[in-house]
């Protein structure tokens, strides 16, 4: 077996990516301190078709060398924004009818690997800062509350590991609506 070479792992350009459709499905960066995470959300965003990321409070935003770094280009073709307030933009979101989904250890969450999006619905991922995950104000107001099992001595991942994984999860199961 051969590994591909650059040209055989392109799949379009920004223009054309632009104009492909995106899923239902935003991700919030809540407080999100570390630009390579930033980066790396980005890029993972642009792999599923993320329609947009939404950056709020001291999440830095491009351009930024290094959110660039991690990046590699997908601060050009994702769509994003920044928003002063998480808490305002997840209440505002859930008023036009976004399931706002929260990434979180809490009481009661649901096993990422057990949830299933419904066909139709809008879907917002939000994600905390490094330290003291999603403000608490925001998982108050969440319609779910997803969480990854940890099974060895650390209790968290990496933020930007952690929004793949749910990116993932969720982008494969929307796309199953889209392909049918």
């Amino acid at each position: 077996m051969k590994k591909k070479n650059i040209a055989e792992l392109t799949n379009c350009s920004v223009e054309e990516y632009r104009e492909i459709p995106k899923l239902s499905f935003a991700i919030l960066l809540d407080n999100v301190r570390s630009m390579q995470n930033v980066g790396s959300i980005l890029r993972t965003s642009d792999a599923f078709l993320i329609d947009e990321v939404i950056m709020a409070g001291i999440t830095g935003v491009p351009p930024h060398k290094e959110i660039s770094k991690t990046a590699l280009g997908a601060e050009d073709s994702v769509a994003w924004r920044y928003v002063e307030d998480s808490v305002e933009e997840c209440r505002k979101l859930k008023a036009e009818g976004w399931v706002i989904c929260v990434l979180e250890q809490a009481h009661g969450s649901i096993d990422l690997m057990e949830f299933l999006p419904e066909e139709d619905k809008k879907y917002l991922l939000v994600v905390g800062n490094e330290v003291s995950g999603v403000n608490q104000q925001i998982v108050d107001i969440a319609d779910i509350i997803l969480e990854i099992p940890m099974h060895g001595v650390k209790h968290s991942l990496n933020v930007s590991v952690s929004a793949g994984m749910a990116i993932w999860k969720i982008a494969d199961s929307l796309s199953k609506y889209i392909n049918k």
